[in-house]
């Protein structure tokens, strides 16, 4: 084959996606001279499952990645057509914002925001070698024959490696319908000793809405305020639209029940791992035989399609059969098909081969982000591109790379699951992964990450400044409240009229962290508050109220700040580790944790397996031993 060599850059990013197009943009804007290929430039950033962005765990890393100075936030609230937040009526550690996006609008818009980056070419695709040498990688090879130079590569290939649909009993090669499937890289990558398991997905029917009776179904408007990403404030730009709830029933179950050995999933043609968190609406039916009922919510695509997505009737089931189950749920009875829902099988780098930072161990210069490490979602796709094209950029540079700890981050404690825990289905995030979830609320996402935008120069001085008078006038409001007494009579005045009156009187920050006490009464009989706006006050209240539980979280996160920083040498051999359980040993190995505090949070290995390895280490800094 003629090849043609091209003048190297300093980053390459091998994918469109939601993961690709973040990394692009991180590495672009801190200077390097990037190049973005892919398959086909016109599907950058399709959204081919779910239209909408955000959502429990999920929206909490969009405002993480918005407040380093990444992207996904303001696209999404410049082509959001539903935006409401949710847990409204919940504590604020579990609130999070989600919006439905006109697919189509939300496409052009990254499209757009990619041309115009300087730094950033384009090229459109199919890689399919790499050429590393003495594990370090230099830049990859196209299937027609041109090859680019790069001192960092990122694989941001989501579900395309070897990937092949499957719709009934039917299969193809395809990353996605109508898309090529990515050949070749999946051999390149085991040609380096990197390791590949194979997971699937699938997505539900998309029916014409004018054919849809949603006067059965139950309407889910957003907010009235409609609330933003990002921490600019963005606003929400498109007309906001309702969406729609209905229920399979029991003449839906017996449907599916009846038809299940067309199911891909009992012939064997879907025989990867799929994501737990969102099952076909077969596996519902065959794993809760008890439940008569599950939800199916109806969601519009955009503002300038009559197609609506199904979400709660995933499925790969042949066409006919599709079209029988969603002609047996109320509402649906008259629904025309315009695409059905199918599945994908595809390749993916066992994450434990990855560092902190997302590259990969043992090829130096090669990172790795998105659905390609055992994820799901645009969400932790986005959060990983945004990792990895920083730490790309900084590599290039020769600076200090970005690792983002579990204590700091819903991204760190992600990064940290997969390169620690491993992937035995795709890796969702939620907030209950988050050990201390109280301290990286959604609301705080820009106190706790902005400063560290700022420093990489991804977040301007404008923005920062705003951070911090917002920390500020948080850190004033606590004063006020701590250090104005309030007098017995003045105090209960603002207690529910059957609330128990307080005698002798109290400090109005005492009197806020009464559950029934809301901190716009407070601000009635304390004038020094008026000042502030809703917002601030309403995250000093968080404050107040939590102050307890984020006092001892903040203690828990000191201790682990301790152990997370006591590197383990490189040079320590495991093997020769008697006082370590031999299943330790082998997982120590697997993973080689850089500090004792991710050691700790590898399964299998036990507290006494940490402690002993605490000693060997100590023992290595002061004899040079390697053992225990």
């Amino acid at each position: 084959m003629f090849h043609v060599k091209h003048d190297p850059f300093q980053v390459l990013v091998v994918g469109g996606g939601h993961a690709g197009t973040e990394a692009a943009l991180a590495a672009a804007r801190l200077g390097c001279e990037t190049l973005l290929v892919t398959i086909d430039i016109d599907k950058i950033c399709t959204m081919p499952c779910n239209p909408s962005i955000g959502g429990l765990g999920k929206g909490q890393l969009v405002r993480e990645v918005d407040a380093l100075g990444g992207q996904i936030g303001r696209s999404a609230d410049a082509c959001a057509i539903q935006s409401k937040t949710l847990n409204i009526s919940r504590g604020p550690a579990v609130r999070a914002v989600r919006a439905q996006e006109d697919k189509a609008a939300y496409r052009r818009h990254m499209r757009k925001t990619l041309l115009i980056q300087e730094n950033l070419q384009l090229a459109e695709g199919m890689v399919v070698g790499l050429d590393v040498s003495r594990g370090v990688v230099y830049g990859v090879r196209l299937a027609d024959g041109r090859s680019y130079g790069a001192d960092s590569v990122i694989l941001a290939t989501g579900t395309f490696l070897e990937a092949t649909v499957v719709l009934g009993d039917y299969s193809y090669s395809a990353g996605r319908v109508g898309e090529a499937a990515a050949h070749g890289l999946s051999d390149a990558l085991k040609g380096t000793g990197i390791e590949l398991g194979r997971f699937q997905t699938a997505t539900p029917p998309r029916i014409d809405g004018r054919t849809v009776d949603y006067s059965a179904m139950k309407c889910q408007p957003g907010d009235p305020v409609p609330p933003a990403f990002s921490h600019q404030r963005t606003a929400v730009r498109q007309p906001q639209i309702p969406c729609y709830l209905t229920y399979t029933n029991r003449q839906t179950h017996e449907t599916i029940r009846k038809n299940l050995h067309h199911s891909p999933i009992r012939s064997g043609a879907v025989s990867e791992k799929g994501p737990r968190f969102c099952p076909s609406i077969e596996r519902k039916v065959i794993n809760f035989p008890e439940k008569e009922r599950h939800p199916v919510f109806v969601e519009p695509e955009g503002l300038n399609t009559v197609e609506v997505y199904l979400q709660g009737l995933t499925t790969s089931m042949p066409v006919e059969i599709q079209n029988l189950i969603i002609s047996k749920t109320p509402g649906l009875e008259r629904a025309r098909m315009r695409r059905p829902g199918y599945a994908v099988q595809y390749d993916f780098i066992l994450p434990e081969q990855l560092r902190p930072t997302l590259e990969v161990r043992d090829v130096v210069g090669l990172f790795s982000a998105g659905q390609l490490n055992g994820t799901s979602g645009y969400e932790e796709a986005a959060a990983q591109g945004f990792i990895a094209g920083v730490n790309a950029a900084l590599r290039t540079r020769g600076s200090e790379q970005l690792t983002l700890s579990r204590t700091s981050s819903y991204i760190g404690v992600m990064i940290d699951d997969l390169i620690t825990r491993g992937v035995d289905e795709p890796y969702r995030m939620y907030t209950s992964r988050a050990e201390y979830r109280l301290m990286l609320r959604s609301d705080n996402a820009d106190v706790r990450l902005s400063e560290v935008g700022h420093l990489l120069g991804l977040v301007g001085g404008k923005r920062i400044e705003a951070v911090r008078e917002k920390k500020r006038e948080i850190k004033e409001i606590i004063s006020i409240l701590r250090n104005k007494h309030l007098g017995g009579e003045r105090a209960s005045r603002i207690l529910p009229s059957n609330g128990k009156k307080i005698e002798g009187g109290t400090s109005a920050f005492d009197l806020l962290k009464r559950p029934e006490v809301e901190v716009s009464r407070v601000a009635e009989v304390v004038p020094e508050l008026r000042k502030y706006s809703e917002g601030r006050l309403d995250q000093a209240e968080v404050e107040v109220k939590y102050s307890g539980y984020i006092v001892r979280q903040s203690k828990e996160i000191e201790k682990m700040r301790r152990r997370e920083g006591q590197k383990i040498p490189i040079s320590l051999d495991y093997e020769k580790m008697a006082s370590i359980s031999l299943e330790a040993r082998q997982k120590l190995m697997r993973v080689k944790p850089e500090t004792l505090g991710q050691a700790a949070r590898i399964p299998g290995v036990t507290p006494g397996d940490i402690s002993a390895l605490a000693v060997s280490i100590k023992t290595h800094e002061e004899t040079g031993y390697q053992g225990g």
